[in-house]
C-alpha cells in the first residue's frame, strides 16, 4: 500500500514538473484567479439589481394591505388575496407565539443580519453532493426568517442555488430597511398555516377561535409547529401528529429558556380543543365580475395573479353593484330560463356610452370556479340574426339604401352555389321595406342585401365593429350569422354600443384604475377607448329599425314593460335535431338604450346531439332579459332616444300590434308558435305575428 502511495505522488510530482513551466508562461493561475473573480463580480451585480428593483421598501405596506376593489362611484365592492391574511401588528401577537416561533424557527434571529452561515454551510454541503448525483436541487441555508419571508413574498419554492443566491441578497437588503420586529410581523402575517388560510390572526380563528393576542401557551406551540408543514401538522386533518409536534415545540421552548419544564408540562397535557370562527365569506362578492377584472389585470396590463391578489392594489372599475346583484339574483331563478335546466347563459350589460362593464354573468352554476370558463367573455358561438345589423344593413345605409327600401322576400337562389336560404317555416312574402325586414328577422332580405353588396362589404364590416371573423367566413352565410368560428355576448355588446353612441363604438372593459399600495397610479384607463364605425345618421336609422324588434317584431316577448328599448334577437338552427325542425342551438338577446347595451346567450357548451332549445324566445332567455332590463333602466339616466320608430306610425296601428300579440300569446300557448330566429310572420299571410 505504502509502494502504492509512492507510486502515485511520484506520478503526480513528474506530471506537475511537465506542467509547471506552461502553468507559469501562460499565467493560468492568475487567469483563474481573475475569472473568479469577474463571475463573482457579475453575479454580485445581477443580485444586487434584483435586490434594488425588487422594491423591498414596499414590502410592508405591500402585505399589510390588501388588495381591494372599487366600483363606478368609487365605494369599495370586495376584496381579492390568496396569500393573504387579515394583518396585526407585532403587539397583538401573543408572547407565546412570538417564543415559539423564534425557538421552533430561529433561535438566532435577533443576532443574525438576515442570513445564518451555519445554513449557508447546510445548502454548500447539499449542492456538492446534490451535483454528484446529477440533481439540481438544494437544500438548506432558508432557515432564518428573513429568508423564509423573502422567498415566500417574492419568490418561487424551487429548491436552487440561484434561488438561495437571489434569497440571500433580498434578505440582506431586507434587513437593512426593516426592524426586526417588523420583519417577524411581516414572516408571521405572510406565513401559511393550512386549510384556505394565511396570517397567524385568521390561523387563530380558524383553529381555536381566538386573535393571535389571546394565544395560550399550548395553542401557540400548536401553531408554530404548523409552519414546516402545515397540511401535516395542523389539529384538523392530523390530531394526533398535531400534538406530538406540539410537545416537541414546548421542549424546544424549555430548551430556548422561554418556558420553565413545568410550564411545558402543564402546556403538554392541555387537551388542543377546536374552535373555528375563520370567515371570509362576502370578500369575494361578485365572483364573475372579479374573475374578469383579474383576467384583464394580468392580460391587458402584464400583472400577474400573485401581484392582483397580494400586493394590495386598489382596483376601479366599471361595476355597478346594483346591476350585479341583480344579476347574480336572477341567475338563481330557474323559471327566468323558461326552466331549461340542461342550458348554459351568460350576460353582460355595458354603459353604452363608455364600454365600462357594468354587470356578467358567466355562466349558470352552483358553486363558482374562481377564474373558470367565463362563457360571456370566453364563449364562442354563432350569433345568429344578431348580427345582421352589423353586417347587413348598417353597410346597406351607408350605401344608399333606406329604411324604406323595398326588398324581396320571396324564395330565391344567390351566387354560383346557388345558396337558397328559407324564412321561418318557409313563409314568403311580397316586398318588404328594410325596417320590417329586420324587425321580423326575415332571411331572404338579408342574404338579398349581402350579395347586392358583395360578402366583402358584410365581412370588412364585421372586422371594423370588432367581430372576430376569418376568411373562411367570407361567404352569404354571414348574413344570418353562419360563423366559422363565434362571438362572445361581450363583443357583440361592444359591437351594439356603436349604434347606441352616435356611431362610436367604446372598448369594452372592466378597470379604470390601479393604484399600487404606496400611492402610485400604474395603470390608468380613465379614458374610453373608442372609434367610429358608422356615421351618426346610421347609427339613428338603425336605432329607427330596431325599436321594431321589441314593438313589431322578434323581440316583443323580452319587451320591459314602461320602458323603449332598441336591438335584436338571434337564433341558430339545430340540423342534430331529426324529430322536430323547430328547435335551435343557440339563442341570443341584445337591447339598448342611450345609456346601457345589454347581451344575453343561452346555448350548450358542446354542440351534442340531443341537446337543443325551443325555437321561441318567450320559451328560451327571454323571461330573464325583460326582468333584468326592467331592473337595470331604473337605475339609468333612462336617457330617451330622439328618434321614430317607423314600424309603429299610428295610434291605431300600436293597437293593432298589441292585438297582435295577444293573439300570439294565446296562439303561442296551444303550441302554435313554431317560428326560428330567423324570421318573423306577417300577420296578413299566416293568421298573425310570430316570435322567436
Amino acid at each position: 500500500m505504502k509502494q502504492l502511495g509512492r507510486g502515485f505522488k511520484s506520478v503526480m510530482q513528474g506530471g506537475w514538473r511537465r506542467l509547471r513551466p506552461i502553468w507559469r508562461r501562460w499565467q493560468i493561475g492568475r487567469a483563474l484567479i481573475a475569472l473568479f473573480l469577474t463571475v463573482f463580480l457579475a453575479a454580485s451585480v445581477y443580485l444586487i439589481a434584483i435586490a434594488k428593483t425588487s422594491r423591498v421598501e414596499n414590502l410592508q405596506a405591500t402585505l399589510s394591505q390588501t388588495t381591494n376593489v372599487y366600483d363606478d362611484n368609487g365605494a369599495k365592492a370586495g376584496e381579492l388575496y390568496s396569500q393573504k391574511g387579515s394583518y396585526v401588528k407585532y403587539n397583538d401577537i401573543s408572547q407565546n407565539m412570538r417564543d415559539a416561533v423564534l425557538s421552533v424557527e430561529d433561535r438566532n434571529f435577533y443576532h443574525e443580519h438576515g442570513f445564518s452561515i451555519r445554513g449557508l454551510a447546510r445548502a454548500a454541503v447539499s449542492l456538492v453532493k446534490n451535483r454528484l448525483t446529477g440533481s439540481q436541487a438544494i437544500s438548506g441555508g432558508g432557515s432564518t426568517l428573513t429568508q423564509q419571508l423573502v422567498k415566500n413574498a417574492y419568490l418561487s419554492q424551487d429548491q436552487t442555488f440561484k434561488r438561495k443566491a437571489k434569497e440571500l441578497f433580498l434578505s440582506m437588503q431586507v434587513e437593512q430597511i426593516y426592524s426586526k420586529n417588523e420583519i417577524f410581523t411581516m414572516y408571521l402575517n405572510n406565513a401559511w398555516f393550512g386549510n384556505g388560510v394565511w396570517g397567524v390572526e385568521d390561523a387563530s380563528q380558524k383553529y381555536f377561535g381566538v386573535h393571535a393576542s389571546q394565544l395560550t401557551t399550548s395553542q401557540a406551540a400548536t401553531l408554530a409547529g404548523m409552519l414546516t408543514n402545515p397540511s401535516g401538522y395542523n389539529p384538523i386533518d392530523n390530531p394526533q401528529r398535531s400534538k406530538l409536534r406540539r410537545n416537541l415545540v414546548l421542549s424546544t421552548m424549555v430548551e430556548n429558556k422561554k418556558l420553565t419544564q413545568a410550564q411545558a408540562n402543564q402546556a403538554k397535557s392541555a387537551a388542543i380543543v377546536l374552535n373555528d370562527t375563520y370567515d371570509d365569506s362576502g370578500n369575494y362578492k361578485y365572483p364573475w365580475f372579479f374573475d374578469a377584472v383579474i383576467d384583464e389585470a394580468i392580460n391587458m396590463y402584464g400583472l400577474s395573479e400573485k401581484d392582483v391578489m397580494n400586493r394590495g392594489y386598489k382596483i376601479y372599475t366599471t361595476l355597478n353593484q346594483t346591476d350585479q346583484t341583480n344579476l347574480q339574483d336572477d341567475y338563481q331563478q330557474n323559471a327566468l330560463f323558461s326552466n331549461q335546466d340542461d342550458a348554459q347563459a351568460a350576460s353582460v350589460i355595458l354603459n353604452a356610452q363608455t364600454g365600462g362593464v357594468r354587470a356578467v354573468i358567466g355562466g349558470r352554476e352552483e358553486n363558482h370556479t374562481f377564474r373558470g370558463f367565463n362563457r360571456a367573455v370566453q364563449s364562442r358561438r354563432q350569433p345568429g340574426s344578431s348580427i345582421k345589423p352589423i353586417v347587413v344593413y348598417a353597410p346597406a345605409l351607408q350605401r344608399g339604401y333606406t329604411i324604406n327600401s323595398q326588398l324581396p322576400n320571396h324564395k330565391m337562389n344567390f351566387g354560383t352555389n346557388k345558396y337558397s336560404p328559407n324564412n321561418a317555416l318557409n313563409v314568403e312574402t311580397g316586398e318588404v321595406p328594410m325596417y320590417s325586414a329586420l324587425a321580423n328577422s326575415y332571411n331572404i332580405p338579408a342574404v338579398y342585401l349581402l350579395n347586392k353588396m358583395g360578402v366583402n362589404v358584410g365581412y370588412e364590416s364585421a372586422q371594423k365593429f370588432g367581430l372576430p371573423v376569418t376568411k373562411k367566413d367570407k361567404n352569404l352565410a354571414l348574413a344570418l350569422g353562419g360563423l366559422s368560428g363565434g362571438v362572445s355576448p361581450q363583443q357583440m355588446a361592444q359591437a351594439y354600443t356603436a349604434f347606441a353612441n352616435d356611431g362610436v363604438m367604446s372598448e369594452a372593459h372592466y378597470i379604470t384604475k390601479i393604484v399600487d399600495a404606496t400611492g402610485k397610479t400604474i395603470v390608468n384607463n380613465t379614458k374610453a377607448t373608442q372609434k367610429r364605425v358608422i356615421s351618426s345618421k346610421v347609427a339613428d336609422n338603425m336605432t329607427r329599425m330596431m325599436l321594431g324588434t321589441y314593438t313589431n317584431g322578434t323581440g316583443v316577448g323580452a319587451s320591459p314593460a314602461g320602458y323603449t328599448i332598441a336591438g335584436k334577437t338571434g337564433t341558430t338552427e339545430d340540423p342534430t335535431n331529426t324529430e322536430s325542425e323547430y328547435t335551435s342551438k343557440d339563442s341570443w338577446v341584445i337591447g339598448y338604450t342611450k345609456d346601457i347595451v345589454a347581451a344575453s346567450w343561452m346555448g350548450f357548451d358542446s354542440d351534442k346531439k340531443g341537446q337543443w332549445l325551443p325555437i321561441g324566445l318567450t320559451s328560451t332567455i327571454g323571461p330573464l332579459a325583460k326582468t333584468y332590463m326592467e331592473q337595470i333602466l331604473p337605475n339609468t339616466d333612462q336617457t330617451s332616444f330622439d328618434v321614430t320608430n317607423p314600424n309603429v306610425t299610428t295610434k291605431s296601428n300600436s293597437s293593432s300590434s298589441s292585438n297582435n300579440w295577444k293573439k300570439f300569446q294565446d296562439n303561442f300557448n296551444n303550441g302554435v308558435d313554431k317560428a326560428v330566429d330567423e324570421a318573423g310572420k306577417a300577420w296578413d299571410t299566416i293568421k298573425g305575428l310570430f316570435n322567436r
